[in-house]
């Protein structure tokens, strides 16, 4: 019996995988960059959502503010001031007269108890005859004039809420707060649009009404502002 030993000196050593075209580098960093842009897009949309919704619509009631009517509603209290706050609130007044200065804690404590306002830390204008503290809100506007004879009033005008959602969307007598807000929602709504026009660039080779639809929009607001804007 004749037994053949074959021994290959020489294994096989395998293949290493065949580097990256130049063509295949560029697609990888195609899509890297598509999936950033579409997680800001939506990050940015669900941030946006909701404002949008109520900023398209009080974009709409503000075009349209002389066709919708808003009918005021006027509320007016009166009180009297204690014999003891009279004496100081007076005293206050000649010597503050002419000066814008938060009524004193005392009165004001017994404003908010007789009236449903809050005036602590609110400016008043002085005169020796009285205190007057301006009070505007959102859709509506109040005040309150405290007199040297005793005599309160308060008054509260509601314009309704469309006057309100009318004053929201412009940030008028909102405050810090909702200022801030505004200015975040402008921010998330830049982030969203640019994101979105990338996307589109992105996208424009296999789409060709990409291009004319976008110039189309920028365009047409111009081209009305130019020709029916006085």
């Amino acid at each position: 019996m004749i037994i053949v030993i074959i021994w290959n000196m020489h294994p096989t050593v395998p293949t290493p995988p065949a580097p990256a075209t130049a063509a295949a580098l560029p697609g990888a960093r195609r899509a890297i960059w598509l999936k950033q842009l579409h997680q800001w897009h939506w990050i940015s949309s669900a941030i946006c959502l909701m404002a949008m919704l109520l900023f398209s619509i009080t974009g709409f009631t503000l075009n349209h503010a002389a066709q919708i009517e808003a009918r005021p509603e006027v509320t007016r209290i009166k009180a009297e001031l204690p014999p003891l706050l009279r004496t100081q609130l007076q005293a206050y007044a000649e010597e503050h007269a002419d000066a814008e200065l938060p009524l004193p804690g005392e009165i004001a404590d017994w404003a908010n108890s007789a009236f449903p306002v809050d005036v602590r830390g609110k400016r008043a204008e002085w005169s020796e005859e009285d205190a007057y503290v301006a009070l505007p809100r959102p859709g509506g506007d109040a005040w309150l004039r405290i007199a040297v004879d005793g005599s309160a009033e308060y008054e509260l005008t509601s314009r309704g809420a469309i006057s309100w959602l009318n004053d929201m969307h412009k940030g008028r007598n909102t405050g810090a707060v909702w200022s801030w807000f505004i200015d975040i929602f402008a921010l998330a709504c830049i982030v969203f649009c640019v994101t979105g026009f990338l996307i589109l660039k992105y996208h424009a080779a296999n789409r060709p009404s990409t291009w004319p639809v976008i110039g189309f929009g920028i365009v047409l607001p111009a081209v009305l502002a130019l020709l029916f804007v006085h």
